[in-house]
């Protein structure tokens, strides 16, 4: 089963490429005001593809900020109906001059497609496109039914998706999501991510007197902003276990089980590897008892981003700043609510403020973390699918970052995701030289089109 279509694809993934590439001209940058033509651009020219593989419905649907593409083809109530969700816009492409070839002139090299976009997310995007195709050519029809919505501003944090979905409201009824926005843990290793982790942020200002004081007039008897909020961040971490301090911040915590553990520690992790990936740090630092794998996935954490006060000119300046600040945020896992975690460590702050200074301080909530059972059919199918193409069963792992689309079809429609991405390690996504093994490309069209037919063989 599935071999008509793996020879589909592999009859006709030279065209598959150049598809692509064409695809990838376009310069969707999403964060760029003088891009929003091309943006637009780029969702008609999606919109034509989706029309040519196949979907029977296909518009683009405007909102407050960039277009999105919605498709849809519904072959049979009966059937199991899945919502596939994407993204057409990318990152911005600068330094231009890292790129070894410009990021808007595709590049084939060494069996790699070099472009920005190329995995993230327009080539995994094609993918589901050519697996429609590749049914409907050998086929004539699907096992499932399928709606598409590829959104045109996850590069700038969806901030009109919520919207989008509300109007779009039944149009998205789904059994469950699939999303191709993500990689595999390694060559050779599939993997399907099933969680990711949520965020909630902070900002504190920490106010001294009215204004800059002479640091030899008033120093020692004046509170250094400064040094009051470096010992206040510093108060939020226990350097010599890694955990943080806040009351209450692990109260909510759902651990991983054993078994999810004992999976992690198969996985042929390379710690050096890891350390030259992460700009060649020295070494990792963690919560103890936690893998470094663990850290990231499976763990919250508490990050400071930015830090500022007092002078930052060339030279001295000898002064006791009148404020300074600092941004936080923090990645969370099942059950931490964003609100709840943001609010606790808006209170550790406060309480830690020491004489002499006023703090403000400023709780934003972001994304809840979500997580699909490793048992979903959804995951049953996915599994199946990777494992025909790859040739081995792949791991279940989690994501520490956060894709806020997810989040918003578990809290909004009730739908769970699976994550079903091929790509890699080192495709320096939102990095110059971004690039899609084309042989994980190919793989991928393969794993999308057989997942249809294992969606369609699970149980009701």
């Amino acid at each position: 089963m599935g071999h008509d279509l793996d020879d589909y694809c592999a009859a006709n993934q030279p065209r598959f490429v150049d598809e692509l590439i064409e695809l990838l001209r376009i310069p969707s940058i999403s964060a760029h005001p003088d891009h929003a033509p091309d943006v637009r651009r780029n969702a008609e020219h999606l919109a034509a593809a989706a029309r040519e593989a196949g979907f029977s419905t296909v518009e683009v649907v405007e909102t407050e900020g960039h277009p999105a593409v919605y498709a849809e083809r519904m072959v049979d109530p009966a059937l199991p109906t899945v919502l596939v969700y994407g993204h057409h816009d990318v990152q911005p492409a600068d330094p231009l001059d890292e790129w070894v070839s410009p990021p808007f002139e595709p590049e084939v090299r060494d069996g790699k497609l070099f472009a920005r976009g190329a995995v993230d997310d327009k080539g995994q995007v094609y993918m589901h496109l050519k697996a429609v195709e590749a049914h409907l050519r050998t086929r004539g029809e699907l096992p499932v039914n399928l709606r598409l919505l590829v959104e045109g501003e996850e590069e700038v944090g969806s901030s009109h998706f919520e919207q989008l979905v509300a109007d779009l409201g039944d149009r998205l009824a789904a059994d469950f999501a699939v999303v191709s926005d993500t990689g595999i843990f390694a060559r050779g290793v599939p993997s399907l991510t099933v969680g990711l982790r949520g965020l909630a942020g902070v900002e504190v200002e920490v106010r001294g007197p009215s204004l800059d004081l002479h640091s030899g007039v008033f120093g020692g008897a004046v509170q250094n902003p400064i040094e009051a909020l470096a010992r206040m961040l510093a108060s939020l971490k226990d350097p010599a276990t890694g955990r943080v301090t806040v009351p209450g911040f692990y109260d909510d915590v759902v651990e991983p089980t054993a078994a999810e553990r004992e999976g992690y520690r198969s996985l042929p992790f390379d710690e050096a590897a890891f350390r030259a990936t992460a700009g060649g740090i020295p070494a990792t630092v963690g919560e103890e008892g936690w893998s470094v794998l663990e850290a990231r996935w499976v763990r919250p954490t508490l990050e400071i981003n930015g830090i500022w006060g007092g002078y930052q000119g060339p030279g001295g300046k000898t002064i006791v700043p009148a404020h300074a600040g600092a941004k936080i945020t923090c990645r969370l896992v099942p059950n931490q609510k964003p609100e709840v975690i943001a609010n606790l460590v808006a209170g550790a702050l406060r309480a830690a403020t020491p004489p002499g200074v006023t703090t403000e301080v400023t709780a934003r909530g972001g994304g809840s973390p979500v997580i699909t059972p490793a048992d979903h059919p959804a995951v049953r199918a996915a599994s199946r699918a990777m494992g025909a193409v790859f040739g081995v069963e792949p791991v279940i792992i989690r994501e520490g970052g956060s894709i806020p689309p997810v989040e918003v079809f578990q809290r909004v429609l009730g739908m769970q995701s699976v994550l079903v991405g091929v790509g890699l390690p080192d495709d320096q996504i939102h990095a110059p030289n971004e690039k899609f093994d084309l042989d994980h490309y190919a793989m991928g069209i393969r794993i999308l089109a057989r997942l249809w037919d294992e969606v369609a063989k699970e149980p009701a």
